[in-house]
């Protein structure tokens, strides 16, 4: 038990903030609240949820030793994008409606992980190795399955007869519903038996490291979980003073969903950024485009089919400016990754679009 609490003490300090926050502590967050207790009270959560983004990356690193890619990126990927459902879902269900947040919250995980993660990704790995190769037959399955089904569900609803713009008739939803699982489950087949071979880097598959003792999957998976929880739940707290932080600065509100955004998805940067600096960068495409396929395809079905059952509109087309801003980045994607070796300018490329994407965010505003 000593060992446990001295290992996992990430874990218990992340749930006493969490109790603390969630039981009246966040009034310490509050508008008019002095500088003097606001703000070391929010560096102090910051200082939390980060310490728990290094415990997920610690855990799936462990999973990723003992099952061996792509299970332990899978495990990963699934569950940070299993939670990002799970509040974009109790927000539609408790929460004032709100026809464009899924279509918002999808667009943003996919240009932060296409442009800015893969950007930045690409930019330390050609910097510190000049060229990195991954496996080119799973980098191309992931594309083959993310272009259609962000197309499909983020253009094609601006070009369909359903009511007002951006929105689609029932026959069109389910159809988007059921492509959606489809194709999904199709990709998962893909990748975890018939061919899981393209998703493993020989190269380096035997050289991982781990700082730590390894122990059950269970073990590993359970906690890996509880962290990924407590960053998540944690999340939606620190929105609190970065909202504040936003409004004062006089930036877009935007930019508070997207800074919350990137807090969600900061163990696969972390975990994608330490494998681009040990050269597996297999390992890292694993993370992101997993991310964003698996994004698309399980936020999709949830937020159609709830919309549905509750009689709420959903918006899924994007802008006339964001079409062309998702349309480039997926035409990027698929020249950098078309080879089988990346260097330094493909990551500077996706870096550029993605301070389009920043731009844009407050060009709206």
């Amino acid at each position: 038990m000593k060992t446990f609490i001295k290992d996992e003490f990430a874990l218990l300090l992340g749930i006493l903030t969490l109790v603390f926050f969630k039981t009246g502590g966040d009034s310490l967050l509050a508008d008019g609240t002095a500088l003097s207790t606001y703000i070391p009270v929010s560096l102090a959560l910051l200082g939390v949820v980060t310490w728990a983004i290094f415990s997920v990356v610690r855990h799936s690193d462990a999973l990723a030793i003992k099952l061996g890619d792509p299970y332990g990126t899978l495990i990963l990927t699934l569950s940070v994008i299993s939670l990002e459902v799970v509040m974009i879902s109790s927000v539609m269900l408790t929460g004032e409606p709100n026809p464009v947040m899924a279509r918002d919250t999808m667009f943003a995980v996919v240009m932060i992980i296409t442009n800015g993660l893969v950007g930045i990704t690409l930019l330390l790995g050609g910097w510190r190795y000049h060229t990195q190769h991954f496996n080119l037959d799973g980098v191309k399955s992931y594309l083959v399955a993310i272009i259609p089904l962000a197309l499909l569900c983020l253009v094609l609803p601006n070009f369909t007869e359903g009511g007002t713009i951006g929105s689609m008739s029932k026959p069109m939803s389910w159809m988007l519903i059921i492509i959606s699982i489809l194709l999904y489950g199709i990709f998962l087949v893909i990748q975890t038996k018939s061919h899981s071979h393209f998703f493993v880097d020989a190269d380096h598959e035997d050289h991982e490291e781990h700082h730590g003792i390894l122990r059950s999957n269970i073990y590993h998976t359970v906690l890996l979980i509880g962290y990924l929880l407590v960053v998540i739940l944690l999340a939606k707290t620190l929105a609190m003073p970065i909202n504040y932080s936003v409004a004062s600065l006089g930036a877009p509100p935007a930019l508070g969903g997207f800074i919350v955004a990137c807090l969600i998805l900061s163990p696969e940067a972390v975990g994608g950024f330490k494998a681009a600096i040990n050269n597996q960068l297999q390992r890292a495409m694993n993370l992101y485009f997993g991310s964003v396929l698996a994004t698309i395809a399980l936020t999709v079905p949830a937020v159609l089919i709830i919309g549905s059952v509750i009689n709420q509109e959903v918006h899924l087309g994007l802008s006339a400016a964001d079409m062309v801003l998702l349309a480039t980045s997926l035409m990027v994607c698929k020249v950098s990754f078309s080879s089988g070796r990346t260097n330094a300018l493909h990551g500077a490329t996706h870096i550029v679009l993605f301070i389009v994407y920043l731009f844009l965010m407050f060009e709206h505003a």
